[in-house]
């Protein structure tokens, strides 16, 4: 692995591990046990990961080290549940 891709590397799977969390622990206790609250609190820990992980991936491309295909690539598997973990091939090279 490239080590200079490493921090986005584990931005990436810490992004993917909150959005697992949340769709399949904290919404269905929410909506089958009603604990509304296990949103509360997942919601906005994987809505500052996201953030802070689109700003890696921006940081990333405008320092060249990714290329515009790889950014958008890392930006829509942020939307897939598990969709980190399939993109290894962008975290081999760099731009």
């Amino acid at each position: 692995m490239n080590l200079v891709l490493r921090p986005l590397k584990i931005a990436s799977i810490a992004e993917a591990f909150t959005l697992i969390i949340l769709l399949f622990i904290a919404v269905p206790l929410k909506r089958l046990f009603s604990l509304p609250e296990a949103v509360s609190i997942v919601g906005p820990i994987h809505g500052f990961a996201f953030l802070f992980y689109v700003v890696i991936v921006v940081f990333y491309y405008f320092k060249g080290h990714v290329s515009i295909i790889s950014a958008i690539k890392l930006v829509v598997a942020a939307f897939i549940p598990f969709g980190a973990f399939f993109l290894s091939s962008v975290f081999q090279t760099s731009k």
